[in-house]
């Protein structure tokens, strides 16, 4: 049908309506066009599938936290994200609690500084734990002294060198942390209404738990912001074969430190005995001198030798290989 009408098909068209026989309220297109408000003082920079991959990236983040912090902290590690969110910087240092633990990360070779906020009571935790004690919070808050701040730095810079990995597929960062903060006045890196991406997570050290804030200012993403999606994040991931797992394995167990003992001869005796025994006092092994010594690594047989002495200290010499079908 022509969308142009003639003159008689508009004649009658008008008669119909004058007679009753059509409805022209039925002919009527309502359509309504929904409009979004949108803020400038917030404009939205970060889309959802930045934060999806951000969210990816940290995941990875977080399960190499829990992997290395209780290496030095003695105690397990739970990490996991919770929240990633667009919001401008305003919003986040107005959130922060007093006194505050912030890391300021130069994320180099991209421009700018990140942020990370760490709660005080993992703070106090961490160093009841490196310094011997159970890993517990104070009851009071107060100011962290110079001494905790030293020790809390250590673990700053633990959680900025893990950084480099979850990022290795967007860029190849050198984080460097500048400075710890206690009061968010002194950590304004950026205009109040620059809009960041805040990544949550949650640490739980023992039965402490605790919440870590990652502040990425979109200034500071900015040149590498096209490849935070998640089809450029998997197209670049590189696939590792099973002989460099295997290699990096070998090369891991090679480095790894084991006990060694050279038994000389053993003996049998009494509690009596034993709770009697002076200085000068002989106990008699099952063994002779001239017999081989059992030598163990950890608690498995593994050698036969002589004692001896080497540069002055004592020393075993290897005679015999106790292979493990034997």
């Amino acid at each position: 049908m022509s969308d142009v009408l003639s003159q008689n098909e508009i004649d009658n068209l008008l008669a119909a309506i004058s007679s009753g026989e059509l409805d022209a309220d039925e002919y009527k297109q309502t359509s309504e066009v929904k409009v979004k408000n949108y803020d400038f003082a917030r404009p939205s920079k970060f889309s959802k599938e930045h934060l999806r991959t951000l969210n990816i990236i940290f995941e990875h983040y977080g399960r190499l936290l829990s992997t290395h912090l209780p290496a030095y902290l003695r105690k397990t590690v739970q990490v996991e994200v919770v929240n990633s969110e667009a919001v401008t910087y305003s919003e986040f240092s107005n959130a922060l609690s007093n006194p505050v633990l912030l890391g300021i990360i130069d994320f180099a070779p991209l421009e700018g500084n990140i942020l990370i906020e760490l709660a005080d009571n993992l703070g106090y935790a961490i160093v009841d734990r490196m310094l011997g004690g159970g890993g517990y919070p104070l009851e009071k808050v107060r100011e962290f002294s110079e001494i905790e701040l030293t020790i809390i730095e250590r673990i700053f810079n633990i959680c900025t060198n893990l950084l480099r990995e979850p990022w290795e597929n967007v860029i190849q960062l050198q984080p460097r942390l500048l400075r710890i903060e206690t009061n968010s006045q002194f950590a304004q890196i950026i205009s109040p209404s620059e809009m960041t991406s805040i990544v949550t997570l949650n640490i739980k050290i023992g039965n402490i738990e605790g919440m870590m804030n990652v502040c990425l200012p979109y200034v500071c993403l900015e040149k590498v912001i096209d490849k935070l999606n998640t089809k450029y994040w998997y197209s670049t991931m590189q696939l590792k074969d099973d002989k460099s797992y295997d290699d990096l394995i070998e090369i891991a167990i090679s480095k790894a430190r084991v006990p060694i003992r050279a038994v000389i001869g053993k003996s049998t005796i009494s509690v009596n005995d034993f709770i009697n025994m002076q200085q000068g006092d002989i106990i008699k092994l099952n063994g002779k001198i001239e017999d081989e010594m059992e030598i163990y690594v950890g608690n498995i047989h593994k050698f036969d030798g002589f004692p001896g002495s080497s540069s002055g200290s004592y020393a075993v010499k290897v005679s015999s290989i106790i292979r493990g079908e034997e």
